[in-house]
């Protein structure tokens, strides 16, 4: 095994090294602090370790090698490279190099160990010197930190050109997918002043089901069957929400009620749904090339999908124009399509839509706008992250048509605050309004029944 990745002989730069015994101390009872291990000597240590082994390597080697064949590589290097500088590890401290080092020339540096952690839900890269994270709902800070600026705009260019991309002065934004499906936002000087910010959403390996949403009180029982009976009616519902409320988890939720015998095509900015129905197209917009070629906007692929003989049409998230086809695949036979939009309630969310639909210039009249919203859109599901970091799903509501040239909402089911605690955690409860959904008495013919106080306000759901 062991010269696997060495580079030749005759292509090895020389290397000095200086003779002297490492300092190897046996494990220490108590887990050592990130922080301890996180210092300027030990950043150093790690740079100038990286850069001996880049020296050594064959750099093409390593892109079939797997983490663990690099860590039986270099184990034994690292251990003589630190014996060459006389630095006094313990064993947690040697094993830790061994790994971050790996973690470089494989994966994302410091950062990455992040990025295996399942509990982590959004990695915040605020310049080289702070990292944050979101884990259930509240952001914290974490000791991780990049040795400079230089270190992280490499992590970034990894990042990016694995997609064809460049960040720098003349290109300082950019949007890019890791290979798990996580969602990455850049942004480098001169637009970010400061040095460059790093957003990751991270992709989640086991989706929520509706069932785990309920465990987590996002939702209750008989909210869940409404909307279950929704999607097998085939009733088309919009999703909405602010950045990081749950509109993805939960789309990803509805969707499995849709039946195994239908054909599904997905359209998003970054893949990140995990239907698991059988029979499902994937398609996924693609931003100009370096030369600003060679874009495809999701409203393309809204058009495309409709050639695919599609049974319903799921949109990641609907942005702008592409919002006319939606709905107009939504009234021509693709009943039961779904989407989410940006919006803090349900209203606000349908004068999104409306100013979206009119982005793609079409000679419509406002009631006429609102019309076909009315027309295409049957429930609205409000999320919402709330100060605690706890996510709800605040409000289901009905379209029931027009009145005037006003589109009519009628709500379902609220979440209603009561009070926050001492340690910040909100209060509350789901309430029904009292109001059956309009299509009640269409699920029944169909053998699709609600339960008997499902919609009785006096009764705690």
């Amino acid at each position: 095994m062991l010269g696997r990745f060495i580079k030749g002989s005759n292509e090895q730069k020389t290397a000095q090294s200086s003779a002297g015994a490492v300092t190897v101390h046996s494990l220490p009872a108590a887990p050592v602090a990130d922080g301890e291990m996180q210092g300027d000597d030990f950043l150093t240590l790690k740079v100038d370790l990286h850069r001996h082994l880049i020296d050594r390597f064959n750099l093409s080697a390593l892109e079939t090698a797997s983490k663990d064949e690099i860590l039986n590589e270099i184990r034994p290097i690292v251990r003589e490279f630190v014996r060459g500088r006389n630095v006094p590890l313990n064993a947690r401290e040697l094993d830790q190099l061994t790994s971050d080092t790996a973690d470089e020339m494989l994966g994302l540096g410091p950062i990455e160990p992040l990025l295996k952690d399942d509990s982590i839900a959004d990695i915040l890269i605020n310049t080289h010197k702070r990292v944050f994270i979101e884990r259930r709902g509240v952001i914290e800070e974490t000791s991780i930190r990049f040795r400079d600026e230089a270190h992280l705009l490499r992590i970034v260019n990894k990042i990016v050109s694995a997609i064809g991309r460049r960040v720098d002065e003349s290109s300082p934004m950019a949007d890019a997918r890791l290979e798990d499906g996580s969602r990455v936002n850049i942004a480098v000087r001169p637009i970010s002043v400061d040095g460059p910010l790093v957003s990751i959403r991270k992709f989640s390996k086991n989706p929520y089901s509706l069932e785990r949403l309920i465990a987590f009180n996002s939702i209750r029982p008989p909210m869940v069957d409404l909307l279950r009976i929704a999607v097998q009616t085939r009733k088309s519902i919009l999703v909405s929400g602010g950045t990081g409320s749950g509109k993805t988890t939960l789309l990803n939720a509805l969707s499995s009620y849709i039946p195994a015998t239908e054909r599904l095509i997905t359209i998003e900015d970054a893949a990140e749904l995990q239907l698991q129905q059988p029979h499902v197209g994937r398609l996924e917009t693609r931003p100009p090339n370096v030369e600003g070629k060679g874009e495809v906007r999701q409203r393309e692929l809204v058009k495309n999908a409709l050639r695919m003989r599609p049974d319903r049409i799921v949109v990641g998230e609907v942005r702008g124009e592409e919002a006319f086809d939606m709905l107009q695949a939504m009234n021509t036979g693709h009943e039961g399509s779904m989407t989410t939009i940006h919006a803090n309630t349900p209203r606000d969310a349908l004068s999104r839509l409306e100013q979206m639909v009119g982005m793609a210039g079409m000679p419509m009249t406002h009631e006429s706008i609102r019309a076909q919203i009315a027309s295409a859109i049957d429930i609205i599901v409000q999320t919402q992250r709330l100060s605690d970091g706890g996510r709800r799903v605040v409000s289901i509501s009905e379209l029931t048509g027009m009145e005037g040239n006003v589109v009519q909402l009628q709500e379902l089911y609220h979440f209603v605050r009561r009070e926050v605690t001492s340690e910040g955690k909100i209060v509350g409860e789901f309430r029904a309004t009292g109001i059956r959904p309009r299509f009640a008495q269409e699920a029944a013919t169909l053998g699709l029944h609600f339960g008997k106080d499902a919609f009785n306000p006096q009764v705690p759901l």
